[in-house]
């Protein structure tokens, strides 16, 4: 520390009367007494808050005639840097931006003498001139023209006079291995790894990847969605495996290992925040390319904040409040379903319910759950995972997504005995999600029964708000569209935003990202045509005229409010057909639901057995279905078959009992023959009134002595006429419909009432 220099900046600052003389006074003796080399008289200024450092370097400036510059501001040719060895420019804190001839321009954020400048010019062997500018636009000006880490990667070069690759190339696998470890545990390889990790991190990247090419490597980070390169020192690349194999310790991974994908995982501090990283890796011909991606170590995100609109925030909270059955968050990788799953479930988890997620991996810890990590290699699938952990009493499970039939039957046989489920699915709306399900082999009357709702999602970036102005510019066409698409008449103004680029946001003018939904409850008359399997595009027109905001709405809205720019919009929401950018009909009032409503009478005609709507209940105006009423109603789903087979049921509660249980007393059952059967359901003869609704676990034997068993609910119980009642006495025809029953046994009895001829 230099103490004459020190003075020298009191002495200016105490004649600019820009502070307090005794605030000056203190904070000089404070420097004067610090051991700590960093503590100069002007940072400590700028560190409590006094003056702003850019305000300081100006009144520096003015009273010694020395210049003020912002660096960002100026365009500098790479043969500077040629002349000035990035280990001399970190040393000594500088940014050479300018040469001319023998003199070279460059910017310190500090008061220098002619010492400090006759060691440069000795050093680099040319005259020196110097100007102010803030010490953050120095540091950031060096990472981007020398690389990020290039002091350090100098460092570890100068330790090692070849290049790691050199050194090993000639000697075994396992020396080879020992000194990639020997290097990667290094203070410098370390340091490198932590400053890229620490960079990203203060960037708020949510991944960082590391690609190696022919002759160089590559960082990147991505952005709000954005991958954004981040200059590096060419000579990195004669130590790339040092880095990677970093990494692989850090995450437990085999650093031997490399002709194969690896996955792992760690948990870093950066700041104050814990962060758990997932580490990736694959081959290249050139070397492994690995990805980690930044997760904060607990969900801190509310319901609140994600981007739902009011009404739609009612809904979704209505939708949580349901005590059991399925609700599908759909959209593409990274559009952020886990975290409003993660929020949603914040929101549940209360002392009194029992939370369970199923994950892969478990990307957030949410304390006071139970989160199960699926593990394929030793047989813990979704699937596998679903079925045990109903033996824990939940109350709530969160599954991290249902990709296969297995999953999906299982998933809406817990969802049917009285539990909330919450899970992904990969579509492009909400609509969509229906036929995903058929795709892979849901009945669709399981869906129509066990869906709550279906909501799509995607991420826009949000303007960022230093450098947001209206933008004039937009063009008439995307006008027009906001325009159609809303519903706005033709005389009113349209304001739009965009952000201009500042330091905040890195130049890009957006900062952030936020959540547009598309929320499709699974109404009684969405039921009906799920359960007919009407086309997605359809659907999604009658939930538009139920009240249904589209993607594409919802972000259009968005754009008014001036959160987001039109070009995000139309990139992450898809456009909507005319049909659907209507207004919704007013006539039409909002669903009120009930999935106890059954998707089948079985001893009914099709068109009689779709989801029953009450006038009440259902949005739907008349005339909904009437074109598919003549179409429907002579056909049937599944051939029936008037058919006296051996069955028996037990009546079982939702709430309390397990359907799933194979060792339950053969006493609890009430013996009967059926009168006809289907692949969906049967109907028979019982002395007893069963109120439709009523859920029964069915046990039923096919001729062939084959036993099959199912979830069932009753859909209807007539009564009979004394005549009809027979020398048993049976009083009521009962008919039910299969809710959960395999593929394999539907497909045995199809197979059965084929081959015996249909009613």
């Amino acid at each position: 520390m230099n103490s004459r220099i020190e003075k020298k900046a009191y002495q200016l600052l105490l004649n600019a009367g820009i502070l307090p003389a005794e605030d000056l006074e203190r904070v000089f003796l404070d420097s004067e007494a610090s051991k700590e080399p960093k503590d100069t008289f002007s940072r400590l200024l700028v560190k409590r808050g006094l003056v702003r450092e850019e305000d300081l370097l100006k009144v520096y400036a003015a009273k010694l005639g020395i210049p003020f510059v912002r660096l960002r501001d100026i365009e500098v040719e790479k043969s500077v840097f040629d002349k000035v060895p990035v280990k001399f420019a970190w040393y000594y804190l500088f940014f050479p931006f300018s040469l001319k001839g023998s003199k070279l321009s460059i910017a310190v954020s500090r008061l220098v003498d002619v010492n400090f400048l006759d060691e440069i010019r000795f050093g680099l062997g040319l005259d020196i001139e110097s100007v102010l500018a803030p010490e953050q636009e120095i540091e950031e000006m060096l990472r981007k023209n020398y690389g990020l880490g290039a002091d350090t990667v100098d460092k570890i070069l100068a330790q090692n006079s070849a290049s790691p690759e050199d050194e090993i190339s000639s000697v075994s696998l396992a020396s080879e291995v020992e000194d990639l470890e020997k290097l990667a545990e290094t203070a410098s390889v370390i340091q490198l790894v932590n400053q890229i990790i620490l960079d990203a991190c203060r960037k708020g990247a949510s991944d960082i990847h590391f690609e190696p090419y022919r002759g160089k490597v590559r960082v990147r980070y991505r952005i709000d969605g954005v991958l954004k390169e981040s200059p590096v020192p060419a000579e990195m690349r004669s130590f790339f495996s040092a880095m990677l194999s970093r990494i692989k310790i850090m995450a437990n991974l085999n650093i031997i290992e490399k002709r194969l994908p690896q996955d792992g995982k760690a948990r870093v501090k950066a700041g104050d925040q814990n962060l758990d990283l997932r580490v990736s890796s694959i081959p290249t011909p050139h070397g492994e390319s690995l990805v980690i991606r930044i997760l904060p170590g607990k969900m801190i995100r509310s319901l609140a904040d994600l981007g739902f609109s009011s009404a739609q925030l009612d809904t979704f909270r209505g939708l949580l409040a349901r005590p059991y059955g399925i609700i599908f968050v759909t959209g593409p990788t990274g559009s952020g379903k886990s975290t409003t799953l993660y929020a949603g479930l914040s929101e549940l988890n209360t002392g009194e319910k029992k939370v369970i997620t199923i994950e892969d991996p478990v990307e957030y810890e949410l304390e006071g759950t139970t989160q199960i990590q699926v593990a394929p290699d030793v047989g813990l699938t979704f699937a596998a995972g679903l079925r045990s952990v109903l033996r824990h009493d939940p109350d709530i499970m969160m599954v991290g997504e249902v990709r296969d039939l297995e999953t999906a039957d299982i998933a809406i046989r817990v969802a049917l005995t009285g539990h909330l489920i919450l899970s992904t699915l990969h579509t492009n709306d909400a609509a969509s999600g229906v036929n995903r399900l058929l795709d892979i082999g849901v009945e669709p009357y399981l869906v129509a029964s066990s869906v709550n709702a279906f909501i799509a999602q995607r991420l826009v970036r949000l303007i960022c708000p230093k450098c947001k102005k209206e933008d004039a510019s937009v063009s008439p066409s995307v006008l027009e569209t906001m325009r159609r698409e809303l519903g706005i008449p033709a005389g009113e103004s349209i304001k739009v935003f965009r952000g201009q680029g500042c330091d905040a946001c890195g130049r890009s003018g957006y900062q952030g990202r936020v959540a547009i939904y598309e929320i499709m409850p699974v109404s009684p008359a969405i039921g009906r045509a799920i359960f007919e399997r009407v086309q997605a595009e359809e659907i999604k027109r009658m939930a538009c005229r139920e009240g249904m905001e589209t993607l594409r709405r919802e972000g259009w809205k968005k754009v008014l409010q001036g959160v987001t720019t039109p070009e995000e919009v139309i990139e992450a929401a898809p456009a909507d057909h005319d049909a659907l950018t209507m207004n919704p009909d007013p006539a039409v009032s909002k669903p009120s639901f009930d999935l106890g409503a059954a998707p089948e009478d079985p001893t009914r005609t099709v068109s009689d057995s779709a989801v029953p709507m009450s006038s009440e209940s259902s949005p739907a105006r008349d005339d909904d279905f009437d074109e598919d009423e003549s179409f429907f109603s002579n056909r049937r789903s599944y051939v029936r078959r008037k058919a006296r087979l051996k069955f028996r049921f037990r009546e079982i509660d939702l709430e309390r009992d397990d359907f799933t249980a194979d060792d339950v007393p053969a006493a609890q059952y009430t013996g009967g023959v059926t009168e006809n059967v289907s692949a969906s359901g049967l109907s028979f003869f019982s002395k007893k009134e069963m109120a439709p609704g009523m859920t029964l676990d069915i046990r039923l034997t096919l001729p062939d002595g084959t036993d099959l068993s199912c979830l069932s609910r009753v859909v209807r119980a007539t009564k009979l006429l004394a005549s009809e009642s027979g020398p048993a006495a049976v009083n009521y025809q009962t008919g039910i419909t299969f809710l959960a029953i395999n593929s394999t046994d539907r497909a045995k009895l199809e197979k059965f009432c084929r081959e015996s001829g249909a009613s």
